[in-house]
């Protein structure tokens, strides 16, 4: 029995592992590089080793150190989370000469599976469905081109040893090819140590749904259903869900039997992800095997109630797996959200800093409703340069899709982040979205539903702005620590160049108990609340229907910034008869970039492009900014002349430094 195992990783996979382990009544240990030092994942293990410095080469990528860890620990198995080693044939086969176990599948099926090209001529040995394209290493972008001459445009360029987005592009016209076929490549180098890349037709309006595959050494082997995970930007997964709102029963068992066929063959032996892309006509395509633990694993668990991560530590000690397929039965619906620490209003870029402010939604666990998040911080959490820039992954559970995306909607609502920017509003902007509440998705959704980028509040209506207004008059109101002194009674609200008449008909306040009665437009609000100033979160009972608002800031009583849904706003509550003043507030001035390249975001100059005295076009490629294991090309927006050059490659920047200076 394994008695004690080493997670070789970090944040929120780490914690996620030793919440089973010690479940199981199984001991941990964790590794930590200088940037980690005081994560949570290394506070929850039962011992913590120090294995290197921040970057992930000198630290989670760095076996010697890993396998020294596991030995002096005496850990008797390694789980490798997802990243990293998790997919590292040659990290297998040293452990084999080892006692320690690998909570994953052979070194054997994870050389063939993780290999793009090699699974994708393994799929087409065993006739299963495929993509049109060439799966040999293409060598240099000239070849490239001859390629996707043959295929057709659109196509796909994918880094073979690739997952997670890293190393993919499409390429629309012959144009754009070299220069994302370069990056490509360096992504691909840098994220995993190998810079092939093969090409494939790129299906249009295509959707992203996999299977779960759970597998044993004895040659007993089944299926969990499927995920649908098309809600992605730059092909990473941002919304997923189980079961598929487009799969039905038959199509449903044909997927499984080739992920399963597929699996036979390389002899496949731990928990694994079968992924297809699929069209508007329901023709499936095999596209990869992840031979690892799945980032959206937990729609899938709370679904079919099976541990995931409890399969694999089985698996890998050598048991029979305990479960059949007939136990395996898809009751209600699932939806996970994937937290970032990002800017979505600044094309997703990475958001790096420390955590001041944390609070969960409220964790549930019923026999209708389930709020589970996987999280790696807490508050004073450094979000760090070096890795994937995630926080968390939210999952609700409900008895069927509408009420699971309208739970999602409502503990996004509850979950409180300050000191790095998110994307909870993004994420609440999707699940509002009628088409997505239909089905009626692809892997396309972000990119059509934000055509010109996702702006902060730009899906605000009048039912939100009121209902905005509702919550700071009572920010406004709480303030006030006796009613009988309040003079006012006609107030008006104004945000984002919209006003809102507020009149209040009634207002007690006992023993931290407000109620309300107020009037907008005619219509008539019955709110009460036991909020108190210092709380983040403001649940408010509208007409007997508790909603929850945040609280991002309250300057003074007049003046407060909140949070609803997708929409966070300055709100100023004024008497009525003081409204004229409003003309007199001063308007800030945005400063004039037109002639600056400033940094979006922190990260490391890879390559600078240009040179002083330069004349550039609009669309002309300045430099790459690195962070988080992704290259971001910043490009001219004008055509202009470079007049100075401020960084050199190699240089580390923050957010909004200025990199080149221009002049028309």
């Amino acid at each position: 029995m394994i008695k004690k195992i080493l997670i070789a990783n970090r944040g929120e996979i780490a914690c996620r592992v030793i919440k089973t382990a010690k479940r199981l009544n199984i001991k941990t240990v964790a590794v930590y590089s200088e940037a980690d030092k005081d994560s949570l994942y290394v506070r929850n293990a039962d011992e913590s080793y120090f294995i290197g410095g921040s970057q992930p080469s000198e630290s989670y990528l760095n076996v010697p150190k890993i396998l020294e860890v596991a030995k002096k620990s005496k850990a008797d198995a390694i789980h490798p989370g997802y990243g990293f080693l998790s997919e590292n044939a040659d990290f297998v086969k040293k452990l084999q000469k080892t006692k320690i176990k690998f909570i994953g599948p052979n070194p054997n099926a994870i050389k063939k599976m993780g290999d793009k090209i090699e699974s994708k001529n393994l799929a087409i040995k065993l006739k299963l469905n495929v993509i049109p394209g060439h799966t040999a290493p293409v060598k240099n972008s000239k070849e490239a081109m001859k390629i996707s001459k043959k295929i057709g445009f659109p196509v796909l360029l994918k880094a073979s040893a690739g997952g997670g987005g890293k190393g993919m592009r499409i390429v629309k016209a012959e144009k754009e090819l070299s220069e994302n076929f370069d990056v490509a490549k360096s992504e691909s180098k840098k994220s995993f140590g190998d810079d092939r890349v093969f090409i494939e037709k790129y299906i249009e309006e295509p959707r992203h749904i996999e299977i779960q595959i759970l597998c044993d050494k004895h040659g007993n082997q089944l299926h969990l259903g499927e995920r649908e995970c098309s809600i992605q930007r730059r092909y990473q997964k941002v919304i997923e869900e189980c079961p598929s709102p487009f799969v039905d029963e038959e199509m449903r068992e044909e997927m499984a039997r080739q992920a399963l066929t597929l699996a036979k063959e390389v002899r496949y032996d731990s928990a694994g992800t079968v992924e297809f892309v699929v069209d508007k006509n329901k023709n499936f395509y095999f596209l990869e095997m992840n031979t690892r633990l799945q980032v959206e694993h937990p729609v899938t668990e709370l679904v079919t109630n099976v541990d995931l991560v409890e399969q694999m530590i089985r698996c890998a000690d050598n048991q029979k797996l305990n479960i059949k397929q007939k136990d395996i039965k898809l009751n209600g619906w699932s939806v996970e959200s994937r937290i970032y620490a990002e800017d979505p209003t600044k094309d997703f870029l990475p958001s790096i800093g420390r955590v001041s402010e944390y609070i969960e939604p409220k964790i549930t666990n019923s026999s209708s409703q389930i709020v589970r998040n996987d999280t790696g911080i807490s508050p004073g959490s450094d979000i760090s340069i070096y890795y994937d820039p995630m926080i968390s992954k939210l999952a609700v559970h409900s008895n069927d899709r509408k009420s699971a995306i309208k739970l999602m909607i409502e503990s996004l609502n509850q979950y409180y982040l300050s000191g790095v920017g998110n994307n909870i509003e993004f994420l609440i902007s999707i699940l509002s979205d009628k088409k997505f509440q239909k089905g009626d998705i692809s892997t396309n959704f972000i990119k059509e539903k934000f055509k010109n980028g996702y702006q902060a509040n730009c899906l605000i209506d009048q039912e939100k702005i009121e209902k905005l207004s509702l919550s700071a008059i009572i920010m406004h109101l709480s303030q006030i620590k006796n009613p009988k002194t309040m003079i006012n009674k006609d107030f008006t609200i104004s945000s984002e160049n919209k006003v809102t008449n507020l009149k209040i008909l009634n207002f007690n306040l006992q023993n931290n108990d407000l109620s309300v009665s107020v009037q907008i437009n005619k219509k008539k609000y019955e709110l009460s609340t036991d909020w108190k100033l210092y709380e983040k979160i403001l649940r408010l009972s509208i007409d007997n229907d508790v909603k929850s608002f945040k609280v991002v800031k309250i300057k003074n009583i007049h003046d407060v910034k909140v949070g609803f849904e997708d929409c966070v706003l300055d709100m100023k509550i004024i008497p009525r008869s003081q409204e004229n003043l409003l003309g007199y507030m001063p308007k800030l001035k945005a400063e004039d970039l037109s002639k600056k390249l400033i940094s979006p975001m922190p990260g490391l100059i890879k390559t600078v492009d240009v040179k002083e005295g330069q004349k550039v076009k609009n669309g002309d490629q300045i430099l790459i900014i690195e962070a988080m294991k992704m290259e971001n090309i910043l490009k001219s927006e004008k055509d202009c002349t470079v007049e100075k050059i401020l960084v050199k490659s190699g240089d580390s920047v923050s957010t909004d430094e200025e990199l080149i200076i221009f002049k028309n």
